[in-house]
C-alpha cells in the first residue's frame, strides 16, 4: 500500500504546479516572450522537488504554454489562447475568464435559403431562411480564428439588430431568455485555404483545429450551429480528465 501513495502524491503536486503557473500567465504575473524563474527559484516558491517543476514544465511546452529556445531557455509563448472543454462557452467569454480582450470582425451577416445541410442541423424547414454570421474573432488584437454561425431565422431576428463586431451572442439570447442548456463539439484537422490564411496571417496549408458545435436551448431544440477554425499556433485546448 505504501508504494502505491507516493506517486499519486507526485502527480497531484506537479498538476498544483502547472495550474498555478497557467494562472499566473493568465493574470499577467508571467508576461509573454519573458524568461521564466529558474529551476532554482520555483523550487523554493512551491516548495517541491526539482523533478516536480521539470514535470509541470515539460507538460506547459507539450500544451504550447511555454516554449524552450535553444541556446536561451524556457519563454511565456506569447498570444496562445488556451481553450477549455469543461464548460459551454462562447469564445468572448472565454477570452475574458483568460484575462485577455475579445474583439471581432465582422465578414459576412445574411439572411439565406442556401445551406441546405445546416439546415438539417438546425432542423429548420427547407425554404424557410437562416441567419449566417461570419466573423473573424481576436484576443488581444492578434486573429485567432474563423467563426461561422447559423441561426434559426426567429433567433437570427434578435442578432441581426445588434452590433456584431462588440456583441457577445449568448448574452443576447440570455437578455430575450434564451438560454443554451448544452452542446455535441465535434473537432478534427483542416488545412488553411489561402483566404483563411490570409486572414490569420499564416501560412497556406498551414495546420488548423476545426471545431464544429450544435447547442440546443430551452426545449432541447438546436438554436445554433456554428464551425469554427483556429489557428493551431495561436489556440489550444486544455481538458482536465479525472478517473
Amino acid at each position: 500500500m505504501g508504494s502505491r501513495s507516493k506517486p499519486v502524491k507526485s502527480i497531484s503536486l506537479y498538476i498544483r504546479v502547472k495550474d498555478t503557473i497557467i494562472k499566473q500567465i493568465q493574470e499577467k504575473k508571467w508576461k509573454p516572450n519573458a524568461m521564466i524563474p529558474t529551476e532554482n527559484e520555483l523550487m523554493k516558491e512551491f516548495d517541491v522537488s526539482r523533478t516536480t517543476i521539470r514535470q509541470a514544465i515539460s507538460i506547459l511546452v507539450q500544451e504550447g504554454i511555454l516554449e524552450r529556445q535553444q541556446g536561451k531557455g524556457t519563454i511565456v509563448k506569447p498570444q496562445l489562447f488556451v481553450g477549455s472543454l469543461s464548460k459551454l462557452k462562447g469564445f468572448a467569454e472565454e477570452a475574458r475568464e483568460k484575462g485577455m480582450f475579445p474583439s471581432s470582425k465582422l465578414l459576412l451577416v445574411t439572411m439565406s435559403r442556401d445551406f441546405p445541410y445546416e439546415k438539417s442541423i438546425l432542423q429548420v424547414p427547407m425554404d424557410e431562411e437562416i441567419l449566417v454570421i461570419e466573423r473573424l474573432r481576436f484576443a488581444n488584437q492578434t486573429p485567432i480564428a474563423i467563426e461561422r454561425s447559423f441561426w434559426p431565422k426567429k433567433i437570427g431576428e434578435l442578432l441581426v439588430c445588434r452590433d456584431l463586431n462588440q456583441s457577445t451572442f449568448y448574452e443576447i439570447l440570455e437578455e430575450n431568455n434564451i438560454f443554451l442548456k448544452h452542446a455535441k463539439e465535434k473537432i478534427s484537422a483542416v488545412n488553411a485555404t489561402l483566404f483563411e490564411a490570409d486572414l490569420l496571417g499564416i501560412r497556406g496549408g498551414q495546420a488548423m483545429l476545426k471545431m464544429e458545435r450544435l447547442s440546443f436551448g430551452n426545449e432541447d431544440q438546436p438554436i445554433e450551429f456554428t464551425t469554427t477554425k483556429f489557428s493551431s499556433e495561436k489556440y489550444t485546448y486544455h481538458i482536465d480528465l479525472m478517473r
